[in-house]
């Protein structure tokens, strides 16, 4: 239909409201049939569905716009007892936010990077307080972005197909959406080596690190959500009562947890050093084939980075939820203005030459001028809760 006969139908209205009424319609129309996220009220839960498969479910800002207001809303119904979030297409729960778009709008000049971070964060946020039981089904790549809508949540149910990894230091940025939170309250050092390196967590070590809260088997998670649904007016301990039984019954992989058993000691010395600088000749002092894999990788890593995410970790292991976000956010409308993230996303995803050349290019010449302008306060553009 030409923009003619659009006119023409709409001049047939003799009412311009009635015209609106239409407008919203064709509107709505063309949106529901591809909603990139699903919002119903089934049984006694309010269930999120993110409907991007072939984008692996990254989250977009037009998702965010959808999922926060109806989350405060389930969140204040009475006949809403629970909510739950899943990704659909059995690949990914969702891998992150949409980073090349970000990029792109700050090419352009747009205002999607202050936007975009801003209704993330406060949707973290939301994640975090909400007082109705939420249950993130984290089967699948869960990784930047993805990690934000579930980590903060009161449940989180991991499967064997589970893939947890905080890949941002590898493009330039660093672990955001709350990392500087709950990365550093992991066991020993693991946060830290997990943001530094973007070390993938597979199965049954994203629960065993404490990512995730349960593990059940992926062929259960269907059944396990009717069961969920199908609750009674439920308290969170029932909810965590039929999430304990599905975990019991789980015996795969049970006896898999190489990183754990192998690997903690030499994570734990080598990174609860104060400096990038330090980490690295502890990776190799210790020479040991896991040691010399991550010196390998860390060396690939943007350098401001690096030095930006150890900081973050260590400032926000004792600062609340919302400090570390509103600290975040200054630091992402830096990175924003900086070199190494559009780089980053030119290497990884745009060229896909997987060489991104950093600026500065080396350790030493991130200064603590360099890193000090991160962390600075944005005034009244400052993240506000």
């Amino acid at each position: 239909m030409g923009q003619q006969d659009v006119w023409r139908l709409l001049s047939r209205f003799s009412s311009l409201r009635r015209a609106n009424v239409v407008l919203q319609h064709l509107r709505m129309s063309v949106h529901t049939d591809a909603a990139d996220v699903l919002l119903e009220r089934r049984g006694c839960a309010g269930v999120i569905t993110l409907n991007r498969p072939k984008f692996l479910n990254a989250l977009s800002l037009d998702m965010i716009r959808q999922i926060y207001p109806q989350l405060k809303t389930w969140e204040q119904d009475p006949e809403t007892y629970l909510i739950i979030i899943k990704g659909a297409g059995g690949k990914a729960f969702c891998a992150g936010g949409d980073i090349k778009a970000i990029s792109e709008a700050k090419k352009t000049g747009q205002s999607m990077t202050q936007v975009f971070f801003r209704e993330e964060y406060t949707l973290n946020n939301a994640i975090a307080s909400c007082q109705k039981p939420y249950v993130a089904l984290i089967d699948g790549i869960t990784m930047g972005g993805g990690v934000g809508l579930s980590v903060h949540g009161r449940f989180r149910v991991a499967t064997e197909r589970s893939l947890f990894a905080m890949p941002e230091t590898g493009i330039g940025l660093f672990p955001d959406v709350g990392g500087g939170y709950f990365l550093p309250r992991l066991e020993g050092r693991l946060g830290y080596f997990l943001a530094l390196t973007g070390f993938r967590l597979k199965g049954r070590d994203v629960h065993r690190a404490g990512i995730a809260t349960h593990f059940v088997d992926s062929e259960k998670l269907h059944k396990l959500e009717e069961e969920l649904l199908a609750l009674k007016s439920p308290s969170a301990e029932d909810v965590a009562g039929v999430l304990e039984s599905y975990q019991a019954e789980s015996k795969m992989d049970q006896d898999k947890s190489i990183l754990f058993e192998e690997h903690m000691d030499k994570i734990n010395s080598c990174f609860s050093a104060n400096t990038v600088e330090q980490i690295i000749e502890n990776l190799r002092q210790d020479g040991s084939p896991f040691a010399l894999e991550q010196l390998k990788v860390i060396n690939k890593m943007s350098p401001t980075s690096l030095k930006i995410t150890l900081r973050q970790l260590m400032e926000g292991s004792s600062k609340t939820l919302q400090e570390v976000l509103t600290m975040e956010y200054r630091l992402t409308q830096a990175c924003m203005e900086g070199h190494d993230f559009h780089e980053g996303v030119r290497a990884v995803l745009i060229d896909k030459d997987q060489s991104p050349k950093w600026k500065p290019a080396k350790l030493q010449e991130v200064t603590d001028e360099d890193l000090n302008s991160y962390f600075k306060s944005l005034g009244s553009r400052d993240l506000k809760f």
